[in-house]
């Protein structure tokens, strides 16, 4: 990847939406006993016939509270309470599977967190069986869980071999001692060796690695260190995110010493020499924060135009219906996109009213859905082409994006994207700033409420 100034990289680092999904969870609305009825006789409606389906299911659950965590979780050490959550989980997943296609086949299933190794083994075998029993799963399905090492035995791993899983994300974040304290979250790399070790061991031999840069105490020797740590286990993907420090959203970063965070130029040096020195080391670039392997499906994917974009990042998959599980669980089917309650307590009491226990929901609109095309052909297809845009949805591109295209101005004078009169195509230089040149076809992001809560966009 050709260089990027350090005074380019700091011109475009505003806050901005990741584009797991379009429109963002900041647009969802509250939801009320019609808007959940409209959904669920839409879901009905649309299962009449077979669809690919995805599964997400939230294990809410950590042991102890990393200080830079923006995640929606319960802390405790009391494993017991998996036993009550798996009883909901169960409830929920009957009302979903009661509605589906008998033909429809599970092509992706992703446990997350919170920490999903917080379940003990026989809690994991349990749930693995309670989604066998009511999904149609494949040799094919796609099957991934976020793992923390510091709460994994060998056991884990052999359970969730036994129910299918096949790819693993283990959160290290960074491997220095000192950064590790500071951010509450002490894990010796020999425990992320030890866990990769076992995961190989019984063939799950997908694997990716989250690191974070941009946290107190780090520099750039450092965070060198904790790449070449890392590098050393071979993983086939890594993630390395950005710190988003928003304590007004998220009480816990309050705990950080602001002293001890890098200043701006050092954190971004810290994201120029990930770039660079994975790249060098038999990585491809993805876009954003993903990295992954010359010989690995996702790299083949951006090679071919088929690389996709979920809730999870980017992936292979296409064209499935998401069903998420668990409390603040996102969903996405079809025209519709809903997301469980955050509370607990609110959860269960749903479930045992027999209720749905939806909390907010949006129905996309024709423009909602022609921005979330484009949108993601920008994160995914490094550009797009009018005349394929012009055709499907029955617009003249540069009369209905005018002002998107005038957005994009600035981005194409700084050489990160080319604008010609049926295509734009986002250069090697513009991969870095995904986020940016989405952005500019958002019809929300001019909207300072839309965009104050998300994180920096490089």
């Amino acid at each position: 990847m050709e260089d990027v100034s350090l005074d380019l990289i700091k011109k475009y680092n505003v806050q901005g939406p990741r584009y797991t999904s379009y429109p963002t969870a900041v647009q969802f609305q509250k939801a009320d006993e019609e808007d959940i009825a409209s959904l669920y006789s839409y879901l009905l409606e649309r299962n009449a016939d077979p669809h690919p389906i995805s599964l997400y299911f939230h294990i809410p659950f950590c042991f102890s509270l990393c200080w830079y965590c923006g995640c929606t979780k319960v802390i405790t050490k009391d494993q017991d309470r998996g036993d009550l959550y798996l009883d909901y989980l169960e409830k929920e997943m009957d009302q979903v599977a009661e509605m589906l296609h008998p033909d429809s086949e599970v092509v992706q299933i992703h446990f997350g967190g919170g920490t999903p190794t917080f379940l003990k083994p026989d809690q994991l075998q349990r749930l693995g069986k309670a989604i066998h029993r009511r999904f149609n799963l494949t040799d094919e399905t796609e099957f991934g869980v976020e793992i923390d090492p510091r709460k994994c035995t060998r056991e884990h791993i052999e359970t969730l071999a036994d129910i299918g899983c096949n790819r693993a994300s283990l959160g290290v974040q960074d491997t220095n001692e000192d950064v590790q304290k500071a951010i509450h979250r002490i894990q010796p790399f020999e425990q992320t060796k030890q866990v990769t070790k076992w995961l190989r061991e019984n063939g799950i031999d997908s694997i990716n690695f989250d690191l974070i840069y941009g946290l107190p105490l780090q520099t750039l020797k450092t965070f060198r260190q904790t790449i070449d740590d890392v590098l050393s286990l071979q993983p086939d993907r890594l993630a390395v995110y950005s710190y988003a420090h928003i304590p007004s959203m998220m009480p816990a970063q309050k705990l950080l010493n602001e002293e001890d965070m890098p200043t701006t130029d050092e954190k971004l040096s810290m994201l120029q020499l990930s770039i660079s020195y994975l790249t060098d080391n038999g990585y491809r670039f993805i876009g954003m924060d993903h990295f992954s392997r010359e010989d690995e499906e996702l790299t083949k994917a951006m090679e071919n135009g088929t690389l996709q974009r979920n809730f999870q990042g980017y992936s292979t998959l296409a064209g499935a219906d998401l069903y998420a599980f668990g409390m603040s669980g996102i969903s996405n089917v079809g025209d519709y996109y809903w997301q469980n309650t955050k509370e607990l307590g609110e959860y269960y009491s749903q479930l045992d009213n027999n209720k749905r226990p939806v909390a907010k929901v949006l129905q996309l609109c024709k423009d909602d859905k022609l921005r979330h095309r484009v949108i993601m052909q920008v994160m995914c297809k490094m550009g797009l082409s009018f005349d394929e845009i012009e055709e499907k949805w029955g617009i003249v591109f540069e009369d209905y994006f005018s002002n998107s295209l005038e957005r994009l101005s600035e981005l194409q004078a700084d050489g990160f994207v080319e604008v010609s009169e049926n295509k734009i195509t986002i250069t090697e230089r513009g991969r870095l700033f995904l986020r940016n040149i989405a952005m500019c076809f958002d019809k929300y992001s001019n909207r300072k409420k839309s965009t104050r809560s998300f994180s920096k966009t490089v």
